[in-house]
């Protein structure tokens, strides 16, 4: 299966030199917040695929929900044969709707233990924030959460996608790397990943 993984930033590449074709192959796109609905709906209509996506710290403000795309955040979603759980916002360091201390966030996933269970885990993990630890950074709007360390060690998804912590910050931030057998992406700007 042949995914694109997008965040944070409109690739230029995927939007501004868009020619056609360059979105076909694509089995899915996974999208892990702070992107337009604008560039949402593109992709999911140029590639023909299907989009799931979570929501970031700064989408707040849209006013509307991305048309042909898939909300994942706070579900357990199955898309081609995938069982893809979401959650999205970042560590809290201001007042604001997608934001949450540690404990907010154990509680949002403690409220899918059953949806969890009932689908017999997870193939994907979505999130906006990355785990703690784990391409994050120590300061406090772009922390980790511990409790998807939690999901990651109890579930071993095939896949972790998260966005959030830029390049920017620093660019010694791999855009892949492993954690136990999960593959994990930091899917800012967009990657592709190739998924047996």
């Amino acid at each position: 299966m042949r995914i694109l993984a997008v965040a944070d930033e409109e690739s230029k590449y995927l939007y501004d030199y868009y020619r056609p074709g360059k979105l076909d192959g694509f089995d899915l796109i996974i999208a892990a917040g702070d992107l337009s609905v604008e560039y949402l709906e593109f992709l999911v209509t140029m590639a023909d695929c299907p989009l799931v996506y979570i929501h970031g710290n700064h989408d707040e403000n849209q006013k509307r929900v991305p048309t042909g795309c898939i909300c994942a955040d706070d579900k357990l979603v199955e898309v081609n044969g995938l069982r893809i759980l979401g959650f999205g916002g970042s560590y809290k360091y201001r007042d604001g709707k997608y934001m949450y201390t540690e404990k907010q966030m154990e509680n949002r996933i403690r409220k899918k233990w059953f949806s969890i269970k009932k689908h017999g885990g997870f193939d994907i993990l979505v999130t906006h924030a990355p785990a703690r630890h784990l391409n994050d950074l120590e300061t406090v709007p772009h922390r980790g959460f511990e409790c998807f360390n939690d999901l990651l060690d109890k579930y071993k998804p095939r896949l972790f996608v998260h966005g959030h912590v830029h390049l920017s910050y620093n660019h010694r931030i791999p855009q892949e790397c492993m954690r136990g057998e999960t593959t994990v992406v930091n899917a800012y700007d967009y990657c592709v990943i190739e998924l047996d």
